[in-house]
């Protein structure tokens, strides 16, 4: 069997039961599987519960530290009314991206009937994870904390507790674009604020004591920088991947494509669900115009067992051994 020079440098040990089909449980039903995807990993709901509580600190702080106090009422409405709402919109999309599909293929369609029902042609190849037992599409990884392979896997984020994939990448960039922004809010509004007190008297511009409320604006102030520097390069790596038609993985690996490249704006179109709108900005909507998903059958894409025709015809008459190769 041929294997590509991707692949040279990858463990290779043989392992038959792999393709036993006996041994892939057919995936679930749709009506038995739910609609609910969360990922109960340790490090990522702790990291994910520490998101959510540094966006609350720092709305208290603008709120109870900076803008309640204040004596200007319109300043105060404006700024609150406009943080809160990116603090809003920057939750609900954390919480998409958390609990929203990614692409995950179906685990254990490695069966024999299903290989059946692909129809090869002579020469095709498929591809199969031995870890999850599932046949995989091209540009397809496999994810060691989802368990799961993953519809063009970007990368796994512990903040989101979930890989950002094909049907979560949206919700992702709007995460990092609204944390960035509010960041921002919060380090112009600690700047002013600091101003503010030093002209007047420091007991008069807070609810709290001078040092309490020095504290609480240097934290917020560097919780806000951290979070503006790290979300904006993030936002920017993925609007870069988005426009280039490159997820992170196969940048990484320097992974020629075989794919066709849906690039610059219409790469947008197709992760963001459409033509250009509101929608885009917008964590509620769902993605209506996503490009189809890969076949299950692709001729070159990174895999973890290569089957020809001839092979898979050996596999389902009889058990064979294969060069499987871990991702």
């Amino acid at each position: 069997m041929m294997i590509t020079p991707v692949h040279r440098s990858r463990d290779i040990e043989r392992k038959p039961e792999y393709l036993q089909p006996d041994k892939c449980v057919p995936p679930p039903s749709r009506g038995s599987m739910g609609t609910m995807w969360f990922i109960r990993d340790g490090c990522g709901i702790a990291c994910a519960v520490v998101t959510w509580m540094l966006v609350f600190y720092a709305d208290f702080v603008v709120l109870l530290v900076m803008l309640v106090p204040s004596r200007d009422y319109v300043y105060s409405v404006i700024n609150g009314t406009l943080f809160n709402t990116l603090a809003f919109l920057a939750l609900a999309s954390h919480f998409r991206a958390m609990l929203t599909d990614p692409g995950a293929v179906p685990k254990g369609n490695a069966t024999k009937e299903f290989i059946e029902s692909l129809q090869l042609k002579p020469g095709q190849v498929v591809y199969k994870c031995p870890k999850c037992c599932s046949i995989k599409p091209d540009r397809a990884h496999h994810c060691s904390v989802c368990k799961r392979c993953i519809r063009k896997m970007d990368h796994h984020c512990p903040w989101v507790n979930n890989c950002v994939g094909e049907n979560n990448q949206k919700y992702f960039v709007l995460f990092t674009m609204y944390i960035a922004l509010i960041s921002l809010h919060a380090l112009i509004m600690v700047g002013f604020h600091f101003l503010y007190c030093f002209e007047e008297d420091w007991t008069k511009c807070s609810s709290f004591s001078p040092p309490t409320t020095v504290i609480l604006l240097i934290l917020l102030c560097f919780e806000a920088l951290l979070f503006l520097i790290f979300t904006s390069v993030m936002f920017g790596t993925q609007v870069h991947s988005i426009c280039t038609d490159e997820t992170g993985i196969e940048r990484l690996k320097n992974q020629k494509p075989t794919w066709e490249k849906i690039s610059g704006w219409e790469g947008m179109k197709v992760a963001f669900g459409g033509a250009f709108s509101l929608g885009w900005f917008n964590p509620f909507s769902n993605l209506d115009c996503k490009k189809p998903p890969s076949p299950e059958v692709a001729a070159a894409a990174p895999a973890s067992a290569i089957m020809t025709q001839e092979e898979i015809e050996q596999f389902l008459a009889q058990d064979v051994a294969v060069q499987v190769l871990h991702e």
